[in-house]
Parts: C-alpha cells; sequence; structure tokens
C-alpha cells in the first residue's frame, strides 16, 4: 500500500510534546523576572530546533515546535482573540487517573467585546518552525495545532458572553466563525499546509455526565454537538486550496489524567458524516474510548488516525496488540483509511504527562515501524 503524500501520515502524531528541562527552567526564570522575554524566547528556538531533529530522527513526516511556546494547549490561542480576556475567575476541571483525582485551574473567560482576530496568532511561531522544515528538515511537513473554534464557548459556556455585546447569540457565532476563517486564510498565506483543530468538546459530548453539565448551565446538550460541526466547517468554509486539516477529539489530558468516557456514538453520524475536515484524531489507547463500530459512519476520502499509542504512561506497547486493533477498526472503515498515532499529546500543559523523553522517543518510533509493516514505508 503506497505512502500518503498529504497528511495525514501513516505515522503521525498529534503535536505537543514533553518540554526540556531547560526549557521549563528558562520559564520560570523568565516568570521570577531572572530573565527577559528575549532570552526565554531565545532558549524556546533552541529547543524547537532540537525537537525538530528528534521527529525527524524517528522517521516521523511532519513536525511541529511540540508547543513549546505555551502553557496550555488552547488558552493561549483563544486569549489572543479580540474580544476575549482573562477574568478574576477560575475554571476548576476535575480530572481523574487510577490514584485518585486531580484538578486543573486556568483563568476563566469572558466575552467583553466583539469577537475579531487582532495579531495572526501563532504566525511567527509557524513561521520558524516552517524555516527550520526547510532548511534540512528531511521533508518533514511543519504542522501547527490550534484549538477549534468550540473551545472558546465550551470552556464558559452561554454565561461567559455579555449579553450587552451579544445580545442575539447567532451574532457572536458568526464573529467567532470570521475571525477563525481569517486565522486559517492568513496561516495559507504563510505556507501553512498542515493544519489540526485540536478539539475536546466533541469527545467529550459523548459522556452523559458532561451532556447533564451542559445542560445545568443552559446549553441544549442533545443538539450542541451540531451547533460546533456548523461552527468548524464554517471557519474551514473557504480555507486555502492545497491546506489539510485535521481534527484531534479526546477525553482530556492533564499529568496523565483524563476528564469525559465514552465511545464515539454519540456524535458519530453527524461528525464523521458532516465535518469537513480530511482526517480524525480519535483517541483509542483504552477501554475508556468505546470500541471501533462508529468508524462505520466515516465516509470514502476521510481518514481516521487511530491514536491507539497512549501518552498517558511509558509503557511502550506492543506491535502484535497494535496490528490487532488495526485489523479490527478496520473492518469499520477501510484500512486504506487509517493512520496510527499517539492518543493524545504528550504534554498537552506544560507541566506534561508522567513519562519520560526516553519513553516518548520509543513511542514515536513504535508508531513509525508500525505504520511500515502495516501499510509499506
Amino acid at each position: 500500500m503506497a505512502l500518503r503524500a498529504t497528511p495525514p501520515f501513516r505515522a503521525d502524531h498529534v503535536g505537543s510534546l514533553l518540554r526540556p528541562s531547560e526549557l521549563l527552567q528558562a520559564r520560570a526564570d523568565f516568570a521570577t523576572g531572572r530573565i527577559d522575554a528575549s532570552r526565554l524566547r531565545e532558549v524556546e528556538d533552541t529547543a524547537i530546533r532540537a525537537i525538530i531533529a528528534a521527529q525527524r530522527d524517528a522517521g516521523l513526516r511532519s513536525a511541529t515546535d511540540g508547543e513549546f511556546r505555551r502553557t496550555s494547549w488552547h488558552m493561549d490561542f483563544i486569549y489572543r482573540l479580540g474580544g476575549i480576556s482573562p477574568t478574576d475567575e477560575k475554571i476548576k476541571v476535575q480530572f481523574h487517573n487510577a490514584d485518585g483525582d486531580i484538578e486543573f485551574s486556568s483563568a476563566a473567560l469572558r466575552v467583553r467585546d466583539k469577537v475579531r482576530l487582532q495579531d495572526t496568532i501563532f504566525g511567527d511561531d509557524f513561521t520558524f518552525l516552517r524555516g527550520l522544515t526547510e532548511k534540512g528538515g528531511g521533508g518533514v511537513t511543519p504542522k501547527l495545532t490550534i484549538p477549534s473554534p468550540n473551545m472558546v464557548h465550551y470552556r464558559g459556556g452561554p454565561a461567559a458572553i455579555d449579553p450587552e455585546v451579544y445580545p442575539d447569540v447567532e451574532e457572536f457565532w458568526a464573529d467567532l466563525a470570521t475571525a477563525y476563517a481569517e486565522q486559517v486564510r492568513r496561516l495559507g498565506e504563510l505556507g501553512c499546509a498542515y493544519l489540526q483543530f485540536d478539539d475536546t468538546s466533541l469527545a467529550y459530548l459523548n459522556d452523559p455526565a458532561q451532556r447533564a453539565m451542559i445542560a445545568e448551565r443552559g446549553d441544549d446538550a442533545d443538539h450542541l454537538h451540531l451547533r460546533y460541526i456548523r461552527q468548524i466547517n464554517a471557519a474551514l468554509a473557504n480555507k486555502p486550496e492545497g491546506m489539510a486539516v485535521t481534527t484531534h477529539m479526546c477525553r482530556g489530558n492533564f499529568r496523565s489524567s483524563w476528564t469525559a468516557e465514552g465511545g464515539y456514538d454519540f456524535v458519530a453520524e453527524a461528525l464523521f458524516s458532516e465535518l469537513n475536515v480530511d482526517g480524525f484524531f480519535l483517541e483509542y489507547d483504552d477501554a475508556r474510548s468505546g470500541g471501533f463500530e462508529p468508524l462505520r459512519f466515516v465516509p470514502p476520502g476521510k481518514m481516521v488516525v487511530l491514536g491507539l499509542v497512549t501518552t498517558k504512561s511509558g509503557e511502550l506497547e506492543s506491535k502484535d496488540d497494535l496490528k490487532r486493533r488495526i485489523d479490527e477498526a478496520a473492518r469499520h472503515v477501510p484500512l486504506e483509511q487509517l493512520c496510527l498515532s499517539p492518543q493524545c499529546g504528550f504534554s498537552s500543559t506544560v507541566e506534561g504527562n508522567v513519562l519520560t523523553h526516553e519513553e516518548q522517543t520509543a513511542k514515536l518510533r513504535l508508531i513509525v515501524e508500525t505504520a511500515d509493516e502495516v501499510w509499506g514505508s
């Protein structure tokens, strides 16, 4: 079976990678005023050069900057949208793991003015990444990850939108789509050919507990996924020619812990048949993620990237087990429409998951080797 010439690739990864100790120290030094922003940027640049080389050496055909310049996968982007700002209140999310529960806390957001795009968010970061992959990058495609527009709404809900700014909530949705569409257009002008919308909402909504929470705050929990699908489609309605767009959907990833559970069944039919992306990165590393049956709704031409390799622990999966699960998935969607990746990022927030850099590298190499054996190299 031939290699794929366009993203997503047979062996791929979600985006975030463990931060090296030098970068974590520089962040701490910057926070306390021991170094300035210029020096922090230098340390980030050095770390990004190294992580691009590591991705290339592992055999991957795409490379991200590891999200090394971010504190979290989504809030760094959302707070840079015009009209949106953090508040003094805190969003607290319960995450679960085998040892108990931990809490993720971040500043709540408030839509205080009309939503709009000001500067191209992460534009300079992508330009730096592209420059490195084009200069001796070994044919590696630069990939940029940004949170989907849905995350602006899912985090705060209706209460986060100032009714004096948006007395008609449809105007909020329209402005949000326009801002994202402009972001996508500008990224295309910068040469971005591989863009990913990271989205937990469409996976969370499969969980009855999450839907109950959504209903309690005043949203239509049974149909919100349809609104979210339309929002992504509106953001991508005029995407640049030649840009591949994927979406990654997981159930939470913070310090090797998770939030939601349940298969993709609740959203599957609308998600796979209506969402206008080129590929779906799906979490499938354990029983909490459900079975492969929802993949029967994936239409011809759409790619499914099976997240079979967990990023939540350093234990290395066996190739035979991965191949067996790929075969199981291929009963519901043709093998030629499948790819392989980790189930999520390795470091969705700056803290990272509980595994070593060596274990991270071993997992990336395992994905490449397994994909080569399944689809050919």
